[in-house]
């Protein structure tokens, strides 16, 4: 318990810190006590008197600091919803985007981004980007078979069609779409935080903290599941509805974050395996190390896409892609898949 609890506060430590340092990282280099600073006298600037440019503030405010807080979000999210996702299906390579629901998010968002327009206001994105989600785990769970016993094998390989399914058609979409907006579409479904700004941090941030509380509150059915369906029928769980929430759940963290940063692959894959090796399988420590390290990785992930080639702003999913990939491979070899 004390490891755990150390890892748990080394993790917060390392999120806060980082938060601290990657927003003064970009072209414009901007020192972490001028960041902090900065960030003091938005909130209380009487307190302060400003011996920096109006540049570097609007750079710290506007910019950088939604944009850190939003990978902190994504990161977050979608470690968490990778860990509950190999817990509901007993595969240790389930993740959102090799699930479909990250494919079919990005099918409703590029459909409402090209073909129909905010016609909710802007809730629009969020809600498209959720009811493809929806779909994909539909889509999932029929082609698994029957919802009173779905097989964790057949569920994560429908879960893989399903996602090659609706990318081609998203990929229709963009092909039927205006030539401009396609391309920012394009780089927008590699993964991008370049878009982040106040008024769209929200909406994904209370859709988290719900998701993260309802995972953590169901942590001792998650963790029979893993025992397999008969240990945790006998313990009173219905297994096939309680898999379908988590489903719901996995449907809603992630549509919701898949149309503020587009389909960012392996974050959830990656992290609750890592977090294993130090906090153990049990959820509800699990889950909230998984969101902190999600948060932390995500973070400085986006660092990279940012610098590497400055000013040019790289998608952050090459990065994701690249280490996630050799990741999955390890795990293969490591597992004799």
């Amino acid at each position: 318990m004390r490891s755990r609890s150390a890892v748990s506060i080394g993790l917060t430590v390392l999120l806060i810190a980082s938060l601290v340092v990657a927003v003064g990282i970009g072209a414009v280099s901007i020192a972490p006590m001028t960041a902090l600073r900065i960030v003091w006298h938005v909130f209380f600037p009487a307190s302060l008197t400003p011996d920096w440019s109006p540049s570097d503030e609007a750079i710290i405010w506007q910019l950088r600091l939604p944009r850190v807080l939003l990978g902190a979000i994504t990161g977050a999210g979608l470690a968490v919803v990778g860990a509950s996702l190999q817990a509901a299906t007993r595969n240790p390579l389930a993740d959102p985007y090799l699930f479909g629901i990250s494919a079919g998010a990005a099918l409703g968002a590029v459909t409402v981004l090209l073909h129909t327009g905010a016609f909710l206001g802007p809730l629009t994105l969020p809600i498209a980007a959720f009811a493809g989600a929806l779909l994909s785990v539909g889509l999932v769970t029929g082609v698994a078979g029957s919802q009173r016993r779905l097989s964790p094998d057949r569920l994560i390989l429908s879960g893989v069609a399903v996602s090659f399914v609706l990318m081609a058609a998203t990929n229709f979409l963009i092909f039927q779409g205006d030539r401009q907006g396609a391309a920012s579409i394009i780089f927008w479904m590699l993964g991008s935080l370049g878009h982040a700004r106040w008024g769209n941090l929200a909406i994904p941030a209370i859709v988290l903290a719900g998701g993260l509380f309802y995972l953590i509150a169901q942590a001792r059915r998650i963790d029979a599941l893993i025992l397999g369906d008969e240990s945790a029928l006998t313990l009173g769980i219905d297994v096939a509805k309680f898999r379908l929430r988590l489903f719901l759940v996995a449907a809603v963290v992630t549509g919701t974050l898949v149309a503020v940063s587009g389909a960012i692959g392996f974050v959830g894959l990656m992290i609750p395996h890592i977090l294993r090796l130090f906090v153990g399988s049990n959820n509800r420590t699990l889950l909230p190390a998984c969101a902190l390290g999600g948060a932390v990785f995500l973070v400085w992930i986006d660092v990279c896409a940012r610098t590497v080639m400055a000013p040019e702003d790289l998608p952050i999913g090459i990065f994701t892609a690249a280490i996630g990939g050799a990741f999955f491979l390890w795990q293969m070899r490591r597992r004799r898949v």
